[in-house]
């Protein structure tokens, strides 16, 4: 190293910013003695390496992002009054987080699963976080479904392994999860890159205007990139290649100025249509079709700088579902009603009450409120009154201006229910008009092909029967038969016949 270059170097010092006397050497007594337990450097040092990892996410562990901006392409303002959408050409700084769901840190980013979608807008008005996937529906469209779901994607309690059994066992027992399984079992379920494929709300949530009117929509961002998929083999390949591909390839696109975008596209439905729509428009299991409410391109994304510290921007980084900003709400989807509390709590959980105040979650805007103390606060608000009411000066809420997003809830009893059914509600359609008129003959090979292989992978023999009779064949009795071939059963001709007729009714 040059003499200029190391003179340019800064000092070692401790957390305190202390002058460190030795990157290498601990204290000892002698050259030959023990090391000492007064070196408080060492002790620092040692202390901290220990509690260098928060815990991880319970679920999409695993995953990589970047910052970037949203700008307003469309004058949106009959819809919401949010403020980072009220003008054409506005931008909004942001940070996005890709993910997978059930892989842990280090496990392959090329392997079969969901890609999270999670967005951080800092508004002038506070943070707006939006979590969704890189599918337009779910597997399930109840809260309390969820922890178990997320099980069975997970490792067995008593071998420590992951286990196709166990996925298909909940699947096939939960025929609303089939939309969300056609989906991730399809090519879509190893995309090539993160810069390659769609994110989604995949929920519905509420925009209201200026005036009070409210809307439901759902919200798309399209990649910009082109959709590109793996097939499997070409995904297995990859495992071997390098287990961070996804992460890598972000990162170097950005690196090299070949900044990813999506354009985002919304669906907006009339506050009145849902309550007689022909299926539960809040069932995160089903789309919107688009001959019914086309999507309107409102706003494009960018990512053009990455993180500076992993650890601290990406790893530390927390989306909260309830992150609002004024003319946008939650909707009656249980889904969003049961994140809204989960997503905070895993937060505080993981990187303390205070998490809020790291600089990667920081709203732009200042914060007043009375909450207090806490593991790790560091930023407060001097002097000022920790109690409302108060008389000296302290925040003072503006209900006139400011109103929690509502919307009108008919009373009845406190029950446990599934949703009250529409005139059109039922699991199977969506999924089969997906294989049948989206899917093309090459995608249906691969979708068959991959069932098949993932089915032979240690499942039991009854779940392979009931995947096929209750689960598939349901879809689209082609599609049952082909994987019943796929797996050597023998599939009950009637079962199939009599689907095939409530099919052509």
């Amino acid at each position: 190293m040059s003499k200029q270059r190391e003179q340019k170097r800064p000092l070692t010092t401790t957390d305190a910013g202390i002058p460190a006397p030795s990157d290498e050497y601990s204290l000892t007594a002698g050259p030959d003695g023990p090391v000492l337990l007064q070196d408080a450097y060492l002790n620092e040092k040692l202390a901290h390496f220990v509690r260098e990892r928060v815990p991880d996410r319970v679920y999409h562990v695993k995953g990589g992002g970047a910052f970037g901006y949203f700008e307003v392409t469309a004058d949106v303002t009959q819809w919401t009054k949010a403020a980072f959408l009220n003008k054409v050409g506005k931008r909004t700084p942001m940070l996005v987080r890709f993910s997978s769901v059930a892989g842990e840190e280090g496990y392959p980013d090329t392997d079969r699963d969901v890609r999270g979608f999670a967005l951080k807008f800092y508004t002038e008005e506070g943070n707006y976080d939006m979590v969704g996937n890189d599918t337009p529906v779910f597997f399930m469209r109840d809260p309390m479904k969820f922890p178990d779901f997320i099980h069975s994607q997970e490792r067995m309690p008593d071998t420590g392994l992951r286990s196709n059994n166990m996925q298909w066992d909940y699947w096939t027992l939960s025929p609303e999860s089939a939309h969300q399984v056609m989906i991730l079992m399809s090519d879509r379920g190893t995309p090539r890159t993160w810069r390659n494929m769609n994110g989604y709300s995949s929920s519905t949530y509420m925009w209201e205007n200026a005036a009070g009117k409210k809307f439901w929509v759902k919200y798309h961002f399209k990649t910009e990139q082109s959709i590109q998929n793996f097939t499997d083999a070409e995904a297995r390949a990859m495992r071997a290649e390098d287990l961070d591909y996804h992460r890598r390839d972000l990162w170097e696109a950005i690196a090299r100025k070949d900044y990813p975008s999506w354009r985002l596209e919304m669906q907006i439905m009339p506050y009145e249509d849902a309550a007689n729509y022909r299926f539960n428009p809040f069932d995160i299991t089903k789309v919107w079709p688009h001959k019914d409410y086309p999507t309107i391109p409102i706003g494009r994304m960018v990512l053009d700088h990455n993180p500076e510290n992993f650890f601290a921007q990406i790893v530390q980084a927390g989306f909260e579902v309830a992150n609002f900003v004024p003319g946008i709400g939650p909707s009656p989807d249980r889904m969003v009603l049961g994140r809204m509390s989960a997503y905070g709590d895993s937060i505080r959980y993981r990187n303390g009450v205070n998490s809020d105040q790291l600089p990667v979650n920081r709203p732009l805007n200042e914060v007043h409120n009375y909450n207090k103390d806490g593991q790790m606060r560091f930023r407060h608000n001097g002097n000022q009154p920790v109690y409302a009411p108060n008389s000296y000066g302290g925040p003072r809420a503006d209900p006139q201006r400011y109103h929690d997003p509502s919307w009108f809830v008919e009373a009845g009893e406190i029950m446990r229910s599934a949703y009250r059914p529409h005139a059109e509600d039922n699991d199977f359609v969506q999924p089969g008009t997906l294989y049948r008129q989206v899917m093309s003959p090459t995608d249906r090979d691969h979708l068959v092909g991959n069932i098949v292989w993932h089915l032979s992978q240690g499942v039991e023999r009854f779940i392979q029967e009931r995947a096929v009779k209750s689960y598939l064949s349901p879809i689209d009795p082609d599609l049952g038969a082909r994987v019943a071939k796929g797996l050597g059963l023998e599939i009950m001709a009637e079962a199939t016949a009599s689907v095939g007729k409530v099919r052509r009714k």
